[in-house]
């Protein structure tokens, strides 16, 4: 029985629907940028061997000295940058609106953006990408169902042939400069805050956002494209590790270890190891939420970390991703290697003592810090409406009828976050070893981004505030939201309803 619980008041729909639209389009952004993060970070290591300043340098890979025949080399490093990345960024966007039809249009289109510039055209690349993708799926719409037959394959190449070498010449003549001029501002605003030291006030808006959901369409949306820009430049940019410091969520951790109560503190220890070694910076929100309070943590953490990074002239030759600490180091060039070092370090000794601070101030002896208590709590950071936590304890309870009345066996479980790389992995992965530990290795466990979902699985696992998107893609489907993706008690309850509904004996008693 699929569970389809509504949300109880307008307000809190209306709430809950601005959340989800913001929630949903930083997911697009960040969703064009986090299939291709191993291309930047292949792009990362060819430019940190084989440039001129490189640990190996090689003239013909990274692009300087002559050949031969005296002409200047091209190398992999540039090529790479101004074509390859945003061509598979198009790609990736033009796959996300329409397919592999629209994914070749994008990438046609997005031809003519990048020709019609001088720099990186990322954020070109993000729009004209899904753009083209999109006109592409408007344009078959007018003679769907109207093509004789055996002129299907003609009419469906020579339209899209046609409609993206025009996207192209448009994208050459219209969308290149006026984007190269955003590009450029954006860049130029990034310095002056730079020159000014008023970098650190980033972080009264990427931490509180952080723990909105909407790290990766920060990281991957905006400052991952202004990066790169910066760094082909420069050979580095600090806008790499604005966002992906791991330093205030494991300060934070860290004083939940210390200073915590109940789960919250038996947990955290196992939580700053996933978070400042795995990367997943997601398994430090609910500790925020836990106590909102907390925030205040991180965002001076995360100011502090910055204003080291500005002092020192340090940060990262391409993009750190996952945000561990492995992946900061493997992008950090030999000349940064002091200011990340001391931006990481600072940044979580601020954020450890001023959550110490806030965490014994709000103790109490019979305080039972359950992180399921964020439920509740939650209401005061995302300023929704105290229906909430009416409506989530509405959805458990349905969740529990389902799960008795349930006849059909569980055969595909799929675990969905913002990037369906990180924190739904690890859950993923928790709840495979729960199965096969119980004898159901039949039963497939996977993760994915909410925007690749489809209605093709059983039972879907969320963090609370990403239900009600994914209800939208799967309504079909059992739903079962949870707070914290590593040690969930309804990973338990999930395998003992498969052991109901996948066993013989257990699904038809006798009568």
């Amino acid at each position: 029985m699929a569970v389809n619980a509504e949300v109880g008041t307008s307000g809190t729909s209306r709430s809950g629907g601005a959340r989800v639209a913001v929630q949903r389009f930083g997911t697009f952004l960040s969703g064009m940028i986090m299939p291709n993060i191993a291309a930047f970070i292949a792009w990362g290591f060819i430019t940190a061997f084989f440039i001129e300043t490189g640990w190996t340098p090689v003239e013909g890979l990274g692009g300087f000295g002559t050949n031969a025949a005296g002409d200047p080399n091209v190398g992999l490093v540039g090529p790479m940058i101004t074509y390859m990345l945003p061509l598979l960024i198009a790609n990736q966007g033009g796959r996300m609106v329409y397919g592999v039809r629209g994914g070749v249009v994008a990438v046609v289109a997005t031809m003519g953006v990048i020709v019609g510039t001088d720099i990186p055209m990322f954020l070109g690349a993000m729009i004209m990408g899904p753009l083209a993708a999109w006109c592409m799926k408007h344009v078959d719409k007018l003679w769907e169902g109207k093509i004789k037959p055996g002129f299907e394959m003609l009419v469906n190449n020579f339209s899209a042939g046609i409609l993206a070498a025009a996207l192209a010449v448009v994208g050459y003549f219209v969308f290149g400069p006026p984007i190269e001029t955003i590009s450029n501002a954006a860049g130029n605003g990034v310095d002056w805050l730079v020159d000014n030291s008023l970098l650190p006030l980033a972080s009264l808006l990427i931490e509180p956002a952080k723990v909105l959901f909407l790290n990766n369409a920060i990281n991957h949306g905006v400052l991952t494209p202004l990066g790169i820009q910066q760094a082909t430049e420069n050979g580095k940019s600090i806008l790499f590790l604005l966002e992906a410091n791991p330093g205030p969520g494991a300060g934070l951790l860290i004083a939940y270890s210390i200073f915590g109560t109940g789960v919250a503190r038996n947990t955290a220890p196992a939580a700053l190891i996933i978070q400042f070694f795995g990367g997943i910076h997601e398994i430090y929100f609910p500790y925020v939420l836990l106590k909102p309070l907390t925030i205040l943590a991180t965002i001076a953490g995360g100011m502090v970390g910055i204003l080291t990074l500005v002092i020192f002239g340090a940060g990262l030759r391409a993009p750190a991703a996952p945000g561990s600490i492995i992946a900061v180091y493997a992008q950090t060039p030999g000349n940064s290697l002091v200011g990340v070092s001391l931006s990481v370090l600072l940044a979580a000794a601020t954020s450890f003592l001023i959550g110490s601070v806030i965490l014994r101030a709000s103790r109490r002896r019979d305080e039972e810090g359950d992180l399921a208590a964020a439920t509740a709590q939650m209401e005061g950071l995302k300023g929704k409406e105290s229906s909430i936590s009416g409506v989530l304890n509405q959805l458990e309870a349905e969740e529990a009828q389902a799960r008795t009345e349930r006849a059909t066996p569980i055969r595909k479980i799929v675990f969905a976050c913002d990037a369906g790389m990180g924190s739904s992995a690890m859950g993923a992965s928790v709840l495979r070893n729960k199965l096969k530990k119980a004898g159901f290795e039949d039963v497939s466990v996977v993760n994915v981004a909410i925007a690749n979902l489809d209605d093709s699985y059983d039972l879907v696992v969320t963090h609370q505030d990403l239900t009600l998107r994914a209800r939208d893609r799967t309504p079909s489907a059992q739903h079962v939201s949870v707070t914290n993706f590593m040690g969930s008690p309804k990973y338990d309850e999930i395998v003992q309803e498969v052991q109901q509904t996948n066993t013989p004996d257990a699904t038809s008693a006798p009568s």
